[in-house]
């Protein structure tokens, strides 16, 4: 037998006939998980820049509006 012949038997061997759709389902599963993951971790981030400026106020006094800062 040639080499053709071998490589031809051994993917004729191989081959199976299942269903590809629920095979690969659990990557469609996987991918939405991790997008969930980074969904929350954006949504974690919202109104930082608010919570910071209001420390800065908070920190600043009530009267340094304009004092040193270019406002």
């Amino acid at each position: 037998m040639n080499l053709v012949a071998h490589i031809a038997m051994a993917a004729a061997e191989t081959e199976h006939h299942g269903n590809v759709q629920l095979e690969t389902f659990i990557f469609g599963v996987i991918a939405a998980v991790i997008f969930a993951l980074f969904a929350l971790v954006t949504f974690s981030y919202r109104h930082v820049s608010n919570r910071q400026a209001a420390t800065d106020d908070a920190s600043h006094g009530a009267d340094s509006h304009g004092a040193g800062h270019n406002h």
